[in-house]
């Protein structure tokens, strides 16, 4: 996929249930009460919350074998997946010849059609490789470098269209580090046993790879040898996780024109013409240091290495669309190896991801009109403002920021803009080519697609209406440049029930503390907090509030740093700050505005529980989620988020109301002395 622009990698949802069909007719009280359902009361509550509040969850559904992880979201996207399923078969039922019925029939058909995936193998690829075969120079090289990249084939860099970071109202072309097979640079240098098998077993992989096109096992492992020394090369000059945190250091704009002072070999204007970058003259490059070091490999090294490099991406980027053993291949190491799936998930459900990512709204269109009605959209939009204007509370009492920057702050928090449920305005795919033939390149169209539209934004206005996501995504986000926060209506659902069964104190745990109180916190975390209300990279802290941000936040740090989720393997504090933040934010801010609902001033308990725990265990209700120790490794070193069951235990000892609602004393695992607690927000 191409992952410059495509949201694939996101987890899928579904859209808020609000209407009566088939089991959604039960009533509440015959569903039961989800939160009482889920309690493990072998477990003292003030021990360990996560395991108390979803550990009878995670007893009776064990892990499935074509799964890294099941939990809440999952759950979710299988209600989600049945649906598009049906979308989709109906679609190739109706065998329309133009329009999204044909686009997604015919995406559906190439994409189960294994008889024919199978018949053409390597094929579909084949004009893609008969290119980079006849590279006969460095410059070659960078030429068809360019071509791929506008099929979603990352080689050597990374590159993208974004809002410029220090002029918001303006689209800029991002160039970064990139270019590595392994998940990222830690993966070739660091020595614990997780991490050196799985660079240890990289090699079989890509000598797989060549052996699937043909080539002997010697020279196939001749290739995969020269492959990773390269790589290493790059990751050798690649910046940690935690470094590309720092949006000031990974901002360098320089006039396309001087590129050649950091790569004096490699022609970068014509480069970026042939990739269709179009009506800038300056671009920002994440990382000087890289481009220098990818000049010079350009440049020295082996040319028929750096052709079996391009080669090996091309194929690999492509993998899962082509025939049985490619895709078993690329499950076998990325799957099973480095995140411990035990088995391949059904290729109808594949072929689903791949069609989110290629026109997901277009399919998002058809699920917002029908299961996410004004009354659910109307709901979440009033809280999105009570939890605004807690925050605005909240901010408005804070003794350690001064008047000139809290007035600042509060400013920002007013003009955050929200979205909620869908888009008023939908992107259109009719230019898009999908037909019945060849899956791997009803892909390249659609990689080629989002390509073409991602730098057609160049040199016009800000779109600031666009969405991200499409509506029927399980996930959230808080976009810094256009200082906004995006809710799709997938977001807010509870795996069987309808919104209007749902309590208060349930919702407000489990929508408004984990996803809106979180993404609006985002606007105010160690890197949110450096953009303006405008959306500008923007320092408008006073010196002396800057200090007091960090000093309380390194509290934060250092708990999550403590913290050992498998084996020796410790969370990265700094790397996860961000999200850590946000987890705590919203969790402050959500809980001051269910103060001032009616149901938290009644106090009516719901079987046996209050108003204030039934908060705390709606929380934790959105990170149910259980996860393989593999997929929790790869995590550790990748992921700016904390696992699931430290989204709940990390910060829940941060807020005083928690040892209110379930007695944790000194002597209790999640009880940590008042003078030692974060104080942010």
């Amino acid at each position: 996929m191409n992952k410059k622009f495509i949201y694939a990698a996101l987890v899928l949802g579904t859209l808020a249930a609000c209407k009566n069909t088939g089991k959604q007719e039960e009533t509440a009280a015959t569903k039961g009460d989800i939160l009482a359902a889920n309690i493990d009361s072998s477990v003292n509550p003030a021990d360990d919350f996560f395991e108390y509040a979803e550990g009878g969850w995670i007893k009776k559904n064990p892990i499935p074998g074509d799964e890294t992880g099941w939990g809440i979201g999952k759950l979710v996207q299988e209600e989600l997946y049945n649906r598009l399923r049906k979308i989709n078969e109906d679609a190739v039922a109706k065998n329309a010849k133009s329009g999204t019925d044909q686009q997604i029939g015919d995406f559906w058909f190439s994409g189960m059609d294994t008889v024919n995936i199978d018949k053409q193998g390597i094929e579909p690829l084949r004009e893609a490789l008969n290119k980079i075969n006849a590279i006969q120079t460095p410059k070659d090289v960078m030429n068809v470098s360019a071509e791929l990249h506008t099929h979603g084939v990352g080689v050597f860099f990374g590159e993208g269209v974004s809002q410029d970071a220090k002029a918001s109202d303006v689209m800029a072309y991002y160039m970064s580090q990139g270019g590595l097979g392994l998940p990222n640079r830690d993966y070739y240098f660091n020595t614990d046993e997780r991490t050196t098998k799985i660079r240890n077993a990289y090699p079989g992989y890509i000598a797989t790879i060549f052996k699937l096109m043909g080539v002997d096992s010697a020279g196939a492992q001749t290739k995969a040898t020269a492959i990773i020394a390269l790589e290493t090369k790059m990751a050798q000059v690649s910046r940690k996780l935690e470094a590309l945190r720092d949006p000031y250091a990974n901002y360098n704009k320089m006039a396309i024109s001087n590129l050649k002072l950091m790569s004096p070999t490699i022609e970068w204007p014509a480069l970026l013409e042939k990739m269709g970058v179009k009506h800038v003259d300056s671009v920002i490059v994440g990382q000087p240091e890289f481009y220098k070091q990818l000049d010079k490999l350009i440049s020295t090294e082996n040319l028929q290495t750096l052709k079996d490099y391009m080669t090996f991406h091309l194929v690999g980027s492509y993998a899962d669309y082509l025939s049985k053993p490619f895709v078993d291949a690329d499950f076998n190491f990325y799957s099973k190896t480095i995140r411990g799936a035990q088995e391949m998930r059904p290729r109808w459900k594949r072929v689903l991801d791949a069609e989110e990512g290629a026109m997901g709204e277009a399919l998002g269109q058809l699920f917002a009109k029908e299961y996410f009605n004004e009354k659910a959209k109307k709901r979440y939009e009033e809280m999105v403002e009570n939890v605004r204007n807690a925050y605005k509370a909240r901010m408005e009492k804070l003794d350690w920021m001064t008047d000139s920057t809290k007035q600042k702050a509060l400013h920002k928090l007013a003009t955050i803009t929200k979205k909620v449920g869908y888009p008023d305005k939908w992107k259109d795919f009719s230019s898009l080519k999908i037909e019945r033939g060849s899956y791997a390149q009803n892909m390249m169209r659609a990689n080629k697609w989002w390509n073409d539209y991602q730098l057609n934004k160049l040199g016009k206005p800000v779109d600031r209406n666009e969405w991200d996501m499409t509506p029927q995504t399980y996930n959230a986000y808080y976009n810094p440049s256009n200082n906004e926060i995006v809710l799709p209506a997938g977001i807010f659902t509870v795996p069987g029930y309808r919104d209007e069964e749902l309590d208060d104190a349930l919702v407000y745990g489990y929508a408004a503390a984990s996803t809106i109180g979180h993404e609006i916190t985002h606007g105010f975390d160690d890197e949110g907090r450096q953009f303006d209300e405008k959306g500008n990279l923007q320092n408008w802290w006073s010196k002396k509030d800057e200090e007091e941000f960090k000093k309380r936040a390194e509290v934060l740090v250092q708990q999550f740093n403590k913290m050992t989720p498998v084996d020796t393997l410790h969370i990265n504090g700094r790397a996860t700050l961000g999200e850590n933040l946000a987890d705590l934010g919203g969790i402050l801010i959500a809980l001051d505005a269910f103060k001032q609902t009616d149901t938290y001033k009644k106090g009516e308990k719901i079987n046996g529980f209050t108003p204030l725990q039934r908060y705390f265990l709606g929380y934790a209700l959105g990170w149910m989620y259980e996860t393989r120790k593999e997929e929790l490794a790869s995590r550790l070193l990748t992921d700016v988020h904390s696992p699931a069951k430290y989204r709940v235990n990390g910060p829940f000892p941060n807020v005083p109301e928690f040892y209110e609602a379930f007695g944790v004393k000194q002597g209790n695992k999640m009880y940590i002395p008042d003078s030692l607690r974060v104080r942010l927000w």
